[in-house]
């Protein structure tokens, strides 16, 4: 039997295009059925997929020398994949890599969005799948939990989750910062653009109270104020909107500015100074720049919102680097773990020859001694201490030994070739 193995095989949104990833992809029930053939192969003891829509991975153990053989034939026979294409756009990691590689993805740090909180519960899922199917066992299944237990650390320990790295969000995060709190807040959108109306509905799910949707078309824009539970006005009614509304999203195709000051300042002024945030989306833009300087108003373009992510994002990145430390400790851990696992069997034969010998003589000379019962158990008792405390160091040494990466397979060989273990 070789070295036990942890490994991954996978495919992402770094190394495939989504028509790829879609050829790989595991959903259902077929996630099942999947795990339980891949589990048959030989050279597969245990075995997890995590399938998502950015990535395709398999995690497993193993002891053969050419450890990813059997899930390139298992690959080849449920997806008719070529090796061509999985030379081409799968990575592979053995050990301490595939662990790090498993901790830094389950923490999203391996995420298109580093910090998205998706994966954590998608990883989740994919462990529970295998974990009932029984195709986990000591080794993945202690790998999991590590990664799920390093995902919260990270998580509650740095801000890699902090900070809007989208625009919708971003509008969502200004808009808090400027009101403090986004209950009882009314909201306008201008236009009907997809991402207007994607930072109507973050808006909404923070608390925003009352939504007003205007548009040149009354029928579109009862259609969409209906989504938000809201009131449609034709454009013609848009100084009485502004007069209501704290938050003003714009995204027409206008040619020309729609919010200007002779439309906005009135507003402003009837709203007796109580603040209003409008946010342009619109390219070209809906709203005057003259806007900026007007007390009581904030004006943010698609531009400003984007500088807004891109920081945030940055931000996000440097937060990973803290997250990456945090991590690494425990990849120690795991791979210490590993390895002492690795000796395990073999001291447990050691024990049990030292204690089969150590009764062997005692049921031979005990009798001849004769000895009280209590005589005999006082000499039982000394016997196996003196065993243990014979044990103790070569024990200590070798699992010590097991975790070092130059010495490790000498002394493993040694301590079974002085002890005579491992044999058939």
């Amino acid at each position: 039997m070789g070295e036990l193995k942890l490994c991954c095989l996978g495919v992402n949104h770094k190394t495939a295009p989504v028509e790829v990833r879609e050829k790989f992809a595991f959903k259902g029930e077929a996630v099942e059925s999947a795990l339980l053939k891949l589990n048959s192969f030989a050279g597969v003891d245990e075995c997890m997929i995590l399938s998502t829509c950015n990535r395709v991975e398999i995690y497993f153990t193993t002891r053969v020398s050419a450890p990813f053989k059997d899930v390139y034939e298992f690959l080849i026979e449920e997806k008719g994949a070529s090796i061509e294409e999985i030379n081409r756009f799968f990575y592979r990691k053995e050990g301490k890599d595939a662990v790090r590689h498993g901790f830094y993805v389950a923490s999203s740090l391996d995420s298109m969005i580093v910090g998205e909180p998706q994966i954590v519960g998608q990883f989740k899922d994919a462990f529970q799948t295998a974990r009932e199917l029984g195709t986990v066992g000591t080794v993945l299944n202690r790998f999991c939990e590590t990664a799920l237990k390093v995902s919260k650390r990270v998580r509650t320990e740095t801000g890699i989750s902090r900070n809007a790295v989208s625009v919708s969000f971003a509008a969502v995060e200004l808009a808090r910062k400027i009101f403090g709190t986004l209950s009882g807040k009314r909201v306008a959108i201008i236009g009907a653009g997809e991402m207007a109306e994607l930072a109507v509905k973050h808006l909404v799910s923070n608390g925003a109270s009352e939504v007003f949707v205007v548009n040149r078309t009354l029928e579109r824009a009862e259609k969409l104020a209906k989504e938000f539970g809201g009131k449609a006005f034709p454009l013609t009614e848009l100084p009485t909107v502004l007069e209501l509304s704290d938050i003003i999203i714009s995204s027409t195709g206008a040619p020309g500015y729609i919010l200007k000051p002779e439309n906005v300042i009135p507003a402003l002024e009837k709203r007796k100074q109580r603040p209003m945030f409008l946010i342009d989306i619109a390219v070209p833009r809906d709203i005057d720049p003259a806007l900026n300087e007007v007390d009581g108003l904030y004006v943010y373009d698609i531009d400003d919102l984007q500088q807004v992510v891109e920081a945030n994002i940055r931000e996000r990145l440097r937060e990973a680097e803290v997250a990456k430390e945090i991590i690494e400790g425990y990849v120690e851990r795991f791979i210490r773990w590993l390895r002492e696992l690795e000796v395990a069997p073999l001291i447990a034969e050691l024990k049990e020859k030292a204690e089969t010998i150590r009764k062997a003589e005692l049921e031979k000379r005990l009798p001849a001694l004769g000895l009280t019962p209590e005589q005999a158990k006082e000499v039982d008792n000394i016997t196996r201490i003196i065993i243990n405390k014979l044990l103790h160091q070569p024990i200590t040494s070798v699992k010590r030994k097991a975790t070092e990466e130059e010495t490790r397979y000498h002394v493993v060989q040694i301590f079974k070739e002085i002890f005579g273990l491992g044999k058939e």
